[in-house]
């Protein structure tokens, strides 16, 4: 057996060179599932799992309006139209801010605060307040009041949601955009 051996880098592996004999080593690739003995029908949903839905009764409460979710963050956000409404969070850390959050403004909280006595201010935000509200995951009435959230956000109540500043922007470029063709 030949004892020179010499390992060179490649662009993609590694190159063995044993004497006269040159081995690729190529990076190794990832496992795949194997679909050889899954029937046709269940080779379709062999899709990335998504996780679970949090708090799947909001969405429910939300169903007959035109919503769409994204995930942001690792949690879910539900947007009517432009503007973003809720945040579902269930989250190992921190779990305190567990729960629905609301998107509103400073200017909403105190009467927001009225309805939802168990309402607060995110924690992981830290001290200052923000547009931001938190209906707690482990408060008494937690489903009563995000089901109440429901109900205000499909009468279209004002307090609730907010366009996200990037929406803000790209909104008003367009309508300066359009302004100038005019």
């Amino acid at each position: 057996m030949c004892k020179e051996y010499m390992r060179v880098a490649t662009g993609c592996g590694w190159m063995l060179r044993a004497g006269r004999i040159n081995l690729k080593m190529g990076a190794m690739r990832k496992p795949r599932p194997n679909t050889a003995f899954l029937p046709p029908d269940d080779r379709v949903f062999l899709a990335k799992r998504r996780k679970a839905v949090p708090y799947e009764f909001v969405l429910e409460a939300l169903a007959d309006l035109p919503t769409e979710t994204r995930t942001m963050f690792g949690c879910l956000a539900i947007y009517l139209g432009d503007k973003i409404v809720l945040i579902l969070r269930d989250r190992r850390d921190p779990p305190a801010d567990n729960g629905v959050w609301l998107a509103t403004t400073e200017e909403h909280h105190e009467s927001l605060a009225r309805e939802f006595p168990s309402m607060r201010s995110i924690q992981l935000f830290g001290r200052g307040t923000t547009g931001w509200q938190v209906l707690p995951a482990d408060a008494p009435d937690f489903e009563q009041a995000a089901l109440r959230a429901c109900e205000l956000i499909v009468a279209r109540d004002p307090r609730i949601g907010k366009v996200p500043k990037s929406r803000q922007k790209s909104t008003a470029k367009t309508a300066a955009k359009t302004k100038r063709r005019s």
